[in-house]
């Protein structure tokens, strides 16, 4: 009864508010390019100083979850992730786009987001305390494996070249470890400048590498951005239904990869989205489709990544350690309030965190119903927007999105210059998402190495540092199952072509 009354309590006229308000606001700051969900969230705080916690986390979260799923819509009809989470969504949401089927492709995530939404909220609410110790189990050698396994979907990222996939995933290694050290303070290819003491931004690289060459293929072209279809296209939420419907079990499993990966502090919804794509690709029946606007990708994206927000509350509360950015400010403004965050954080603050749960589950459901809405007019707009109002505007956005992040003018040059970069590349065969890859997991696989180096090393123990625990040797099978599936579904399929000749021949 008393979980039903703090139910009411997220129910009440003002908290609903909120959570529509904030899901609408995120949606629309996480759909622009460079505008983060931590941007987003970051703006929102001071206001909530005034209300009472519950209510302030309720918006809180709301905008968080409704820019994770903005996202989409830029990566969907610009090609350009909205946010980090939303680089996978790219792979098959833009080729969507292309040959007219954007509004299926915003309608099939909106319906997976808010799916995988209520996963990662109900294992908040459900699986708190025991999921919390999962995120204290991890320790530098298990992050190591992780960026590992990251790295291994480069062969999902790059069919028919994986060559250039790899030469990619280097180089975005390099550039990971651009400027000072994360273990140790060495100072490196910086080239003699104080711009790279602090490294690449993945956020401004994110945007130059996927922004500029589809602002210069813009210009470049006479074709339209965007197929127009006569009318035939729309939210068709029948037909995304039934899809969502028919690939349940990547719909269950993405959620459950998205919550997993979201307790992991500093994991995040891109991690998530990546490995959820990978594995959706690695199961499916149709994985050469995957690339060309198979609906089964961005299902498994967005339903991963929206599920990392509830994940990544678990250990935020229950230990007080922040498994994203947004979990961090959101951390901040609780210890504001006053509020202890830890263990006993569900006894002693019961009303204030199950009414914020329950606002969370009202907002991700008030997601389907906003989202649809929005997505409709934002995939006729951007049709109907004229080519030559369309580029200036996502340029200016890009050059906003890579200045706002640290208010640093060198960002928007590192931006343009990683852009161009990528434009010429690109002519060339090479795909900016291994890029991407090596440069987002990059500095998670290093200082899980050099921690787990110095560890072992201290302790006379570094074989059974990296390939002695459970977990480890857990995510080290998984790699190599990813690393070797393709050769066996090869193997398969050639053995299968060479019986069915076979047959014919004996006929």
């Amino acid at each position: 009864m008393e979980l039903f009354g703090y139910f009411l309590d997220a129910l009440s006229p003002f908290n609903l508010v909120l959570a529509l308000g904030g899901v609408v606001l995120g949606t629309i700051i996480g759909a622009l390019p460079g505008l983060s969900a931590t941007m987003a969230v970051a703006v929102l705080v001071p206001f909530t100083f005034t209300m009472n916690p519950a209510a302030g986390l309720i918006a809180l979260g709301a905008i968080y979850t409704g820019a994770i799923y903005g996202g989409a819509f830029a990566a969907i009809l610009v090609n350009t992730p909205g946010t980090p989470s939303s680089i996978a969504t790219t792979f098959d949401g833009y080729p969507m786009a292309r040959r007219g089927d954007g509004g299926l492709a915003i309608t099939l995530a909106t319906i997976a987001s808010v799916v995988g939404g209520l996963v990662g909220t109900l294992s908040l609410l459900l699986l708190a305390p025991p999921l919390a110790k999962v995120a204290l189990v991890f320790g530098p050698s298990e992050y190591f494996w992780l960026a590992i396994f990251g790295l291994t979907l480069i062969s999902a990222l790059s069919v028919g070249n994986t060559l250039k996939g790899l030469i990619g995933a280097c180089l975005g290694l390099l550039m990971s470890m651009v400027g000072v050290a994360v273990v140790g303070g060495d100072v490196r290819y910086t080239l003699g400048s104080q711009a790279f003491l602090g490294g690449i931004d993945y956020v401004a690289a994110l945007i130059g590498l996927y922004c500029v060459p589809v602002i210069i293929d813009l210009v470049a072209t006479k074709d339209p951005h965007l197929k127009i279809t006569g009318g035939a296209d729309g939210i068709r939420f029948g037909e995304a239904a039934d899809i969502c419907w028919r690939q349940k079990f990547n719909v269950a499993r993405s959620s459950v990869i998205g919550t997993v990966i979201g307790i992991l502090p500093g994991a995040g919804g891109s991690i998530a989205g990546l490995v959820s794509y990978s594995e959706a690709r690695r199961s499916s029946p149709r994985a050469a489709y995957f690339g060309k606007g198979e609906p089964d990708g961005v299902i498994a994206t967005e339903a991963a990544n929206n599920a990392t927000v509830g994940g990544g509350f678990i250990p935020t509360l229950v230990l007080g350690i922040p498994g994203t950015p947004p979990d961090a400010i959101i951390l901040g403004a609780l210890l504001v309030q006053g509020i202890k965050i830890g263990p006993t954080l569900f006894a002693s603050e019961g009303h204030i965190v199950y009414t914020f749960i329950y606002g969370l589950l009202i907002a991700t459901i008030l997601m389907l119903p906003a989202g649809l809405l929005i997505g409709r007019y934002a995939y006729k707009s951007v049709i109907a927007f004229p080519k030559s109002l369309l580029v200036p505007t996502v340029a200016f956005l890009t050059v906003i999105g890579s200045f706002a992040v640290h208010s640093n003018v060198q960002d928007t040059q590192l931006m343009l210059g990683i852009g161009i970069i990528a434009w010429f590349i690109n002519r060339y065969g090479f795909s900016p998402s291994p890029i991407v890859l090596g440069l987002v997991l990059g500095s998670i696989a290093e200082q899980g190495f050099v921690q787990s180096y110095l560890i072992g090393n201290a302790t006379g123990n570094l074989f059974g540092m990296f390939f002695g625990r459970p977990i480890s040797i857990a995510i080290v099978l998984a790699a190599l199952i990813t690393l070797l599936y393709p050769f066996w579904a090869d193997y398969r399929a050639r053995k299968r072509g060479a019986a069915a000749l076979t047959e014919v021949a004996t006929h």
